[in-house]
């Protein structure tokens, strides 16, 4: 599975039964869409997943009420989330805490697709919005006849269907923070930020404010990410390097740095998250 749906949630607790199934968008999605994936678990008692960073934005749909609260990655800061909450780009965990049947799908978005979903730069994303906080009625709607649809095919394609017919092709993000984004990607987050200011003709200041208003984040904070992802690939190998070797591959200055990251960004070790057991496979 994608990076963005799978190995990068890990459930703590009781699992129960349940299924998880992922799809890639149609095509001509693919500048806006990452991929969508689907779940349906049920469980009798109080579960917490455990969400890293990942390089778009992530839109929960949920098909029924579910009791949930995020959590600070100590524990603290605790509220309750919104139904079908929008997730934006970040730099630390996400912490669930949920009880009862976990039934819904997720969308990924890049920055482009949040963008030209939702026409609003993603600095000014609510922290705590939901779908149809969001999108209004249609979003609404949508939710319901995802929940109805007969098949998880039938689900994935509409999903299609809706999002080409309201994704505004005119809503782009400025070329030079495009392009510093798919370069920061492409490289693992290799580039500097001065050296990526060059690239697209900026001063440094202006790129950076740039950057931070319509991608949400810093340009530093993408390539933590974009580095993250790929010391994570490395270690789901079935055969994977050793820690200081991958450190030095992606460019930590040691292991313990690899270390202090991954905590950074999971809440935990690289042992313990890579222990718990996968939420979406």
């Amino acid at each position: 599975m994608d990076r963005w749906a799978g190995g990068l949630s890990r459930r703590e607790g009781e699992t129960g039964l349940g299924q998880s199934l992922a799809c890639r968008p149609d095509p001509r999605l693919s500048a806006h869409v990452l991929g969508y994936a689907g779940s349906h678990y049920s469980g009798t008692r109080t579960v917490v997943r455990r969400i890293a960073p990942i390089d778009g934005i992530k839109l929960i749909i949920d098909f029924e009420n579910l009791d949930r609260r995020m959590l600070a990655a100590n524990g603290a800061g605790a509220h309750r989330e919104p139904p079908s909450p929008v997730v934006g780009l970040r730099t630390g965990p996400l912490v669930f805490e949920q009880t009862g049947t976990d039934h819904g799908m997720v969308v990924g978005l890049t920055p482009l697709g949040a963008h030209a979903l939702l026409g609003l730069p993603l600095r000014e994303l609510p922290a705590y919005a939901g779908f149809a906080e969001l999108l209004g009625p249609r979003a609404a709607r949508l939710v319901d006849e995802l929940a109805h649809a007969p098949t998880w095919s039938a689900r994935f394609a509409l999903l299609d269907r809706r999002l080409l017919g309201w994704l505004d092709p005119d809503r782009r993000l400025a070329s030079p923070v495009q392009v510093a984004w798919d370069l920061l990607n492409a490289t693992h987050g290799r580039l500097t930020v001065a050296g990526l200011a060059d690239r697209v003709g900026w001063s440094r200041s202006h790129f950076e404010a740039r950057f931070r208003t319509q991608i949400g984040i810093t340009p530093k904070a993408v390539a933590r990410i974009a580095r993250f992802h790929h010391a994570l690939r490395l270690l789901c190998r079935p055969d994977p390097p050793r820690a200081a070797e991958i450190a030095s591959v992606c460019g930590y200055a040691d292991q313990p740095h690899l270390n202090r990251e991954f905590r950074a960004f999971t809440g935990c070790s690289p042992t313990r998250f890579l222990s718990l057991p996968d939420q979406e496979t």
